[in-house]
């Protein structure tokens, strides 16, 4: 079963009354009247991260992957909330004293707190973060309109590269190999452009699950189609090394997930904005589609103008 699926048979009917949960469709909790924003997010060894040799790394990976759903709603994050399941060996004192020390400095890049959690022993690691935001408006999914640009900031597939390097899928020299895993585990979190994002975004999203996934996602409930321009959705100079050295293909990397960018539409007026936002706060953002009527199917065209196929639009959560 599909966790829309899941979620729509199950317990959409338990938050009809609250406006709040926003049909258990988007990313966060949102009351407008109270201007309180909250987005919870669970990661577990094995599907999320690979292992715990690196819990520095993996607990800031964590951080990171959670406060994007407030940011891509155009809300700064404030408190955070940890918990955790494990045991004795991932909660060894020198774990917890590395965690502790990536805690702090992340809540010192981010000016986010820890405000409590609960710790549960358990033989299977895992972890669940709660954000904590406040805004009086957020930008929603579901909210594009026709003839939308489609946008989307930083660059696609350095974190699946990371991931592949680490499974030993992929060989690759040190400098590669410190690039591509340190995107794995440290993913570039525009908090900068948080505040921006109001002035011209319709409708937004963090990727986690992979480009062609996220942008279905975002559109789900409306009667819309995209056009994506492959030469144009943005890739690292050092993927494009990678991809020429071993004569791989682009479309096997621009929908993999665990980027956490922000995927949203904005009117073609906004453009101008946007690309002096881009300027001014030195963050790469690509316009790479268009919303589209239903009435055509929704497609990605190469450089020559073909239509092509991308087998993995990303990873899909099944029960």
């Amino acid at each position: 079963m599909h966790e829309f699926d899941l979620i729509k048979k199950y317990f959409l009917n338990l938050s009809r009354h609250n406006k709040g949960s926003l049909n258990l469709n988007d990313d966060v909790f949102f009351d407008k009247s109270r201007k309180l924003v909250i987005s919870i997010d669970s990661y577990l060894q094995g599907t999320h991260f690979i292992d715990f040799k690196k819990p520095d790394l993996v607990i800031k990976k964590i951080i990171r992957s959670s406060i994007s759903d407030l940011i891509c709603k155009g809300v700064i994050p404030k408190y955070y909330f940890v918990s955790g399941s494990g045991n004795k060996k991932s909660f060894s004192k020198k774990n917890l004293r590395k965690i502790s020390k990536s805690l702090k400095e992340e809540q010192k890049k981010y000016s986010i707190f820890l405000c409590g959690g609960d710790t549960t022993f358990s033989k299977n690691l895992g972890f669940t973060i709660t954000c904590i935001g406040f805004s009086s408006k957020i930008i929603y999914r579901n909210k594009a309109k026709m003839n939308d640009d489609i946008y989307v900031t930083g660059n696609l597939g350095d974190s699946y590269i990371g991931l592949k390097i680490l499974k030993k899928k992929i060989s690759v020299n040190k400098s590669f190999y410190k690039y591509f895993t340190d995107k794995f585990y440290l993913p570039d979190i525009n908090i900068k452009l948080t505040k921006k994002l109001k002035s011209f975004c319709n409708t937004s999203i963090d990727l986690s699950d992979g480009l062609i996934s996220d942008l279905e996602k975002l559109i789900n409930k409306q009667k819309f189609s995209y056009k994506l321009f492959l030469s144009d959705i943005p890739i690292s100079n050092n993927l494009k090394k990678l991809i020429n050295s071993k004569k791989l293909k682009k479309t096997q990397f621009i929908s993999r997930g665990d980027d956490y960018q922000i995927l949203f539409t904005a009117s073609p007026n906004k453009s101008r904005i946007i690309m002096k936002t881009s300027k001014t706060l030195g963050i790469k953002i690509s316009k790479i589609g268009k919303i589209c009527s239903s009435r055509e199917k929704s497609q990605i065209i190469d450089q020559k103008g073909r239509e092509i196929n991308i087998k993995n639009k990303g990873y899909f959560h099944k029960f």
